[in-house]
């Protein structure tokens, strides 16, 4: 790479294993490497879309920021999960798309060659983010467990030191679905106001667990609640992938420069969508959506594991994913990709990049196919690797 912040950014590999399942253009596939799903977007967002598309106002760069709508919505939103409030005109700003969100929040935060602390494993989109707002990525292990992913609370706030400028987490987690609670918040706020670091945390899954209890939110920590900058997103509890609209929520003085970085980035969101957003996000029933979604996902993936009882797969506490351990299988996760690609018909994406453990495992997106469509994926796996 002629450009050096390009040099340690080695993709994400989904776009490589989806090309690859397009250009066999069979139906049969299953699509398990992309986070896509298809359950619809709320009813509320779809009429709010369409309405957009002849408002003239929605036409239009203005507010470079969001519309009042919309960042009114995610501050009442933010808050009511948080237990803080949050004002949509200095603490809220609009971004398109969570990770939209969370580069601008870095490039605010972040000096070149400061550490950002993440759980391995880790969404390569995250590490990617921080290494190209000039970050050194600091990886904390997460451990495998037979109950599911955990990380030890003092092993994370130990790697926040002098050199640390944020710790960017995500609960439930990319692609592991580890959650983080209380104790995890605990130990960080003292270690984080020691070394005068933020937390960053990317909320754009934090209600969808599997255990029905409500999330976690680091805000709610009073000894850490000044230092927490939320990024949140459509794409995922909302499944509004396609509108790419997020939101960024935190004190008004880093606030401020972010959303001059976002002035200065992308410059505003998608004017068609972010009413939607805002409309989905105000729902009378918006968190039985949620609650209904969550539910859809949890029965594929309680399919998934019993149809791969017989395989090393981790649990996950929520999200749209799960890792397979290829090592323990005598494969990179490359190889088995291609095999389960090339002889079962099942597209999977290997972790490579995602965090120094990626190198051992597969990833499966149970987000985007039917339990009908799962059933036989155990014989799809027999016929690929035995």
């Amino acid at each position: 790479m002629p450009v050096s912040r390009l040099r340690d950014i080695p993709g994400i590999g989904v776009d490589v294993v989806g090309e690859a399942a397009d250009a066999l253009a069979d139906p049969d596939v299953l699509r398990l490497e992309n986070l896509d799903t298809d359950l619809p977007p709320p009813a509320v967002a779809l009429e709010a879309t369409r309405a957009a598309v002849g408002d003239d106002a929605a036409n239009s760069y203005l507010p470079f920021h969001g519309h009042r709508s919309l960042r009114e919505a995610a501050a009442e939103h933010v808050g009511r999960v948080a237990g803080r409030r949050y004002d949509p005109a200095t603490e809220c700003v609009s971004v398109a798309g969570g990770l939209n969100g969370i580069l601008n929040t870095l490039l605010a935060t972040v000096e070149p060659g400061q550490e950002v602390v993440l759980c391995d494993p880790v969404y390569a989109g995250l590490v990617n983010r921080v290494r190209l707002a000039g970050g050194v990525p600091r990886f904390v292990p997460s451990h495998p467990t037979a109950g599911g992913w955990t990380v030890d609370p003092g092993r994370l706030a130990a790697a926040v030191g002098p050199a640390t400028a944020a710790v960017l987490v995500m609960g439930p987690a990319m692609p592991t679905g580890l959650v983080l609670d209380d104790g995890h918040w605990a130990a960080l706020a003292e270690a984080c106001d020691r070394h005068d670091a933020w937390l960053v945390y990317d909320a754009a899954m934090e209600r969808l667990r599997f255990d029905g209890r409500s999330p976690a939110h680091p805000a709610r920590h009073d000894a850490l609640a000044g230092r927490v900058i939320t990024v949140g997103s459509a794409s995922k509890e909302l499944r509004m992938i396609g509108w790419r609209v997020g939101w960024v929520v935190g004190p008004a003085p880093v606030l401020a420069d972010i959303r001059l970085v976002g002035l200065t980035n992308v410059v505003c969101q998608v004017g068609l969508a972010q009413d939607a957003v805002a409309a989905a996000l105000r729902a009378p029933d918006a968190d039985r959506d949620v609650a209904a979604a969550t539910a859809e996902w949890r029965r594929r993936c309680e399919t998934v594991l019993r149809q791969l009882s017989g395989y090393p797969l981790i649990r996950p506490h929520g999200g749209w994913s799960l890792l397979v351990d290829a090592a323990a299988l005598g494969l990179t996760p490359a190889a088995l990709s291609e095999r389960l690609l090339r002889r079962g018909r099942v597209a999977a994406t290997p972790m490579d990049g995602w965090g120094p453990s990626g190198e051992r495992y597969l990833r499966l997106v149970f987000a985007n196919e039917g339990t009908d469509r799962l059933a036989d994926l155990a014989e799809r796996f027999r016929v690929a690797v035995g």
